[in-house]
C-alpha cells in the first residue's frame, strides 16, 4: 500500500511539475494513453493525480472529452486579477480590523520562513523552489487569516489557487527576473503590522497586479489565447 501511495504521489508531482514548467502547455489535452506511456503508469493512478490537479485549477475535466491543462487567456487573467484584488483587499481590511496579537505573531513567523527560503531551485533552467512556493502560499494565507469570515477567506484562497498557473508561467518566461518580490512581501508585512489599511491595500494590489502586467508584456500571443494544444505525447519529456 505504501509503495502504491508513493507512486501515486510521484506521478502527481511529475504531472504538476510538467504543467507548471510548460512541458505540458495550457489547453493541451491529456489522453490517458499518452500519459500512461509518458509516465509509465496505470489509468487509475493517472485519474487520481488528474482529479487532484482539477481541484487545484491546473487541469479541467470535460464530459465526453477527458482532461486537459487549464487554458490561459488575457481575458481570464484580467478578470481573475480584478476579482482577486476586490476579494483579497476586502478580506485584508477585515483582517486588520479584527486580527489579534496571535494573528500578528503567525504573520511574522510566516514571513520569516518565506524570507529565509530561496525562491529558485538549483536546476537548469531555474525553476520555482517548491518549498518557497509553499512558504509563499502560507504567508499570503497568514496575511488574511485575521479576517473572521471563513467563507471570505476560502474564496480568496480559491482565487489564489486559480492564479498559480499564471504565476508559474510568469517566472517560466523570465518576466519577473527584475522584480523585487522580497521587497513587496516586506512592504505588505510592515503595512499590515502597522494596521495601515491604505498602505496595506496598495501593497497587496501592486503585488497581485505585477504578475499580470509582466505576463501580458512577455507572453507569446498564442499562449494567452485559449486553444486546444497537441496531445501530451507530442511534448518533450
Amino acid at each position: 500500500m505504501a509503495r502504491s501511495e508513493t507512486r501515486a504521489e510521484r506521478i502527481y508531482a511529475n504531472l504538476r511539475g510538467d504543467i507548471l514548467t510548460g512541458r505540458l502547455l495550457p489547453g493541451q489535452r491529456l489522453p490517458f494513453a499518452d500519459l500512461g506511456a509518458r509516465y509509465s503508469t496505470s489509468v487509475g493512478v493517472l485519474r487520481e493525480a488528474l482529479t487532484r490537479l482539477v481541484e487545484q485549477g491546473l487541469v479541467q475535466s470535460e464530459p465526453q472529452l477527458g482532461f486537459r491543462v487549464t487554458p490561459v487567456s488575457e481575458e481570464d487573467l484580467r478578470d481573475l486579477t480584478s476579482t482577486r484584488i476586490d476579494i483579497e483587499t476586502l478580506c485584508l481590511r477585515h483582517a486588520i480590523a479584527h486580527g489579534d496579537l496571535a494573528w500578528e505573531s503567525r504573520l511574522v513567523a510566516a514571513y520569516h520562513t518565506l524570507d529565509r527560503t530561496p525562491e529558485l531551485a538549483s536546476t537548469q533552467p531555474p525553476t520555482v523552489n517548491e518549498d518557497w512556493a509553499s512558504a509563499h502560499a502560507a504567508f499570503h494565507a497568514a496575511v488574511l487569516e485575521g479576517c473572521p469570515s471563513r467563507r471570505l477567506r476560502d474564496i480568496a484562497a480559491s482565487l489564489r489557487d486559480a492564479s498559480e498557473i499564471y504565476r508559474r508561467w510568469s517566472r517560466h518566461l523570465g518576466s519577473e527576473d527584475t522584480r523585487d518580490i522580497a521587497g513587496e512581501h516586506r512592504a505588505l508585512r510592515d503595512a499590515v503590522l502597522a494596521r495601515d489599511v491604505e498602505k496595506a491595500e496598495a501593497a497587496l494590489t501592486q503585488h497581485i497586479s505585477y504578475t499580470t502586467q509582466a505576463l501580458l508584456l512577455s507572453a507569446p500571443d498564442d499562449l494567452m489565447t485559449a486553444h486546444d494544444a497537441e496531445p501530451a505525447g507530442t511534448s518533450p519529456a
